[in-house]
Order: structure tokens, then C-alpha cells, then sequence
């Protein structure tokens, strides 16, 4: 029978604070934090005719990249490191931009898809980085999270298909 603390000595010595799959671990952790703000940000400021729909779908959003922040934290427990978690480490380690101060909402859902296609861009090297280290809980788990982004990166991506007098500078106009 295989021992216990010396399979636990494994696991947090091949998954080091430096290890590409930690690392890759800790910015998607702080880019779903991030995400999660920003979502929460669009959610409060939509305005216009689609004020509803879009009001709901980034409450959505954001609970989905809450969803991913748990999972990834828990992940990087499992595997013996901590999460990121003060904000300026947060900020330094994410890849994604934050949320921009606007009156435009089509600027607004913009913003939200080209970082979306950076989360999905990201999230598919830092899966196939785990899958190189062997970590199949890992792989795992970015698949799931990969698969929720493009998802949303869809839905960003039809509503910006709309007419343009329809998504136009609603908070002005409306």
C-alpha cells in the first residue's frame, strides 16, 4: 500500500509555486475574479432596450466566474498552493483588462467578448500545459471552465451581430 504522507509530499512538490500549471492556476484564478467584477459592473450599468436581457445575462455571467474563481481556488488547495487573493497581486497576475467607465453599451459587450476570447485563448495553453504535466484533474477542470466561456463569448457575439441603432449609445439615448 502505497504511502499516504509520501503521496501527499509528491503532489506539492511536483506542483511548486513556479510549476506552469500553478501558475497558469493562479492568473486564470485571478482573471475569473476579475471577470466576475467586471460582469457585476456591466450587470449595474446596462441601460437602454435591451436593458433587461442584458441585465440578466450578465448576472449570469457573473455567476458563472464565480462558479470557475471557487473551483480553480479549490484546485490549487488540492494540489498544495495557496490562491491568489490580495487585489494588487489579483491585478498584477491577470491577463484580462479590467472594465472601462462607459456610456455605450455596445463599447461595454465589446469589451466583455475581446475578453472572453483572451479567457478562452488562455484557458485552452493552460489546459494543454496540464495535460503536458500529466495533471488530469486539472485538464479536467479547464475544459469544464473553457467550455463556459466560449459559451458566453457566443452570446457576446450575437448580440453584437444586432442592428447597430438597437445597441448604440443606449445609456444616452435611452
Amino acid at each position: 500500500m502505497p504511502d499516504v504522507h509520501e503521496a501527499e509530499r509528491q503532489i506539492t512538490e511536483t506542483n511548486s509555486p513556479e510549476h506552469p500549471v500553478v501558475r497558469d492556476l493562479q492568473c486564470q484564478l485571478a482573471n475569473a475574479l476579475l471577470a466576475f467584477i467586471n460582469y457585476k459592473h456591466y450587470h449595474w450599468q446596462v441601460s437602454g432596450p435591451w436593458f433587461r436581457d442584458l441585465h440578466l445575462m450578465f448576472d449570469e455571467f457573473a455567476k458563472e466566474a464565480a462558479e470557475a474563481l471557487d473551483e480553480i481556488a479549490e484546485r490549487l488547495r488540492m494540489i498544495g498552493q495557496d490562491p491568489v487573493f490580495l487585489l494588487d497581486e489579483v491585478a498584477r497576475r491577470a491577463t484580462i483588462r479590467p472594465a472601462a467607465i462607459r456610456d455605450d453599451m455596445r463599447a461595454m459587450i465589446q469589451e466583455a467578448d475581446e475578453n472572453a476570447i483572451l479567457l478562452i485563448s488562455e484557458v485552452r495553453q493552460a489546459a494543454l500545459n496540464a495535460d503536458e504535466a500529466e495533471d488530469p484533474g486539472t485538464v479536467d477542470l479547464l475544459s469544464k471552465i473553457v467550455r463556459v466561456y466560449e459559451k458566453q463569448e457566443w452570446y457576446l457575439r450575437e448580440v453584437l451581430k444586432s442592428p447597430s441603432g438597437l445597441l448604440g449609445n443606449s445609456r444616452k439615448a435611452g
